[in-house]
């Protein structure tokens, strides 16, 4: 049942179920969950996403069932893809193509966010999960996709139920339904801190003081920020996508056809990269990407726009003679950020030292694909405390942290309202912006 409007209420006084931080991934799936739940819950967001200020942009994200970063992520991907498709129905907006996905890794190549042995734990995932897909030999690549000229050592996994998501209106679909469902929303408004106190949490922006029961705080590169305990384990970086155009029109079909893929294409710390089919007509190109962590950067002094030596490197250090049917004209490029924790992982927990917090940086540059999951996950945590699947893995500080924190909440009921924590002030004074993720 949808929550009762705002308009209903004693504004000064009322306390939400929920506030979610962000509304980008992860915070709009958390909305949506939450709305869907029937739970009072609020959406705030500086900006009005989907915008480009973030990382929930850029026309497409990848997304494939068998996780190369770990099998332990692959609950989470399994349960996106049924809430994509649910959201397709309820929406009536087309959200996932499945238009299978290609990994390619050369002998030797260093693996991918952390994962040494990233094409063997795709499979290996794939094997533990039952996930449909083919082994492929550097031949068999050649013959079957003649739009990648190979280093000659690869070897490759191909999945029929991979393909992209399209991350604007993923977001725009879930604000609306939450929206629908009762959910309040409101954009453009900065928070500026939150202060937790008993049982509630006092969010604070520029039009005053909103109350909620839990908060879940879904920043993105803008989180570290709000909660300055995880400043020292998140680190931001840039990453630019490109939009080279095909060299010859007549074979557009042939890259509109394509797969996504991930190429490992070389032993060295900067050897790869990653594409999408041609969707945009023949005149469109088609999008690639490499990923960096060699210069962290921030909200305030990233660069937004891509330098015209930036797109030349990418071009002759990984296009031009990987995929010769791109030409070196760049019709558009992309900023965004990556958030990064500890060994490429995800923080989706309690914070350990306010209960009645959750922190979703379900990000590292490979998030996007489960974001629909983590809302669900997130809405289950604010609700019940616990959620469906195991998010242990995720937890901060280890499973202990969030089996203490899931205690502490549990020690709260019965609480008379004071504040047996230490109530700690966040006062940032900057803006809040979506959750952050990428591929």
């Amino acid at each position: 049942m949808p929550a009762r409007p705002l308009a209903a209420r004693d504004a000064a006084s009322f306390c939400y179920d929920a506030i979610v931080i962000g509304l980008g991934a992860m915070g709009s799936a958390a909305l949506y969950q939450l709305a869907k739940a029937g739970a009072s819950v609020l959406g705030i967001d500086r900006y009005s996403p989907p915008h480009t200020l973030g990382s929930t942009h850029g026309d497409t994200r990848i997304t494939r069932l068998a996780i190369g970063e770990g099998a332990e992520y692959v609950p989470l991907v399994k349960r996106s893809h049924e809430i994509w498709r649910e959201l397709e129905e309820e929406s009536g907006l087309d959200l996932f193509q499945q238009c299978g996905g290609l990994i390619m890794a050369v002998q030797g190549a260093p693996g991918i966010h952390e994962s040494a042995t990233f094409l063997g734990q795709t499979v290996a995932s794939a094997e533990q999960h039952g996930i449909g897909h083919e082994r492929l030999s550097a031949d068999q690549i050649r013959m079957r996709y003649p739009q990648f000229d190979l280093a000659g050592s690869e070897s490759g996994y191909y999945e029929p139920e991979a393909g992209f998501l399209r991350p604007e209106r993923c977001v725009q679909a879930q604000l609306r339904l939450a929206r629908q469902r009762g959910a309040t929303i409101r954009l453009g408004e900065e928070v500026l801190s939150y202060r937790e106190q008993g049982d509630r949490v006092t969010v604070t922006t520029r039009t005053g003081p909103v109350l909620a029961r839990r908060v879940v705080v879904a920043a993105g590169p803008w989180l570290p920020r709000l909660v300055p305990d995880l400043a020292g384990s998140l680190k931001v970086y840039r990453q630019v996508m490109y939009w080279f155009d095909l060299s010859d029109k007549t074979q557009y079909d042939t890259y509109r056809e394509m797969p996504i893929f991930i190429w490992e294409f070389g032993t060295g710390q900067h050897h790869l990269m990653y594409g999408f089919p041609a969707i945009d007509g023949p005149h469109g190109g088609a999008k690639v990407a490499t990923e960096q962590y060699s210069e962290e950067t921030t909200t305030d002094t990233v660069a937004r726009v891509a330098a015209g030596d930036e797109i030349d490197a990418m071009y002759e250090r990984y296009v031009k003679d990987r995929l010769p049917g791109l030409s070196s004209r760049c019709l558009r490029s992309a900023t965004c950020l990556y958030t990064v924790a500890p060994a490429s992982r995800f923080l989706i927990d309690f914070h350990p030292m306010e209960p009645n917090v959750i922190i979703a940086s379900a990000c590292s540059g490979h998030g996007f694909k489960h974001s629909a999951a983590i809302g669900e996950v997130l809405a289950q945590l604010v609700v019940t405390g616990r959620s469906d699947i195991d998010i242990s893995p995720f937890a901060l500080g280890g499973s202990a942290g969030r089996e203490q924190a899931l205690l502490a909440g549990d020690e709260r009921g019965g609480s008379d309202g004071g504040d047996h924590r230490d109530g700690r002030h966040r006062d940032e004074g900057d803006v809040l912006d979506h959750d952050e993720v990428h591929e």
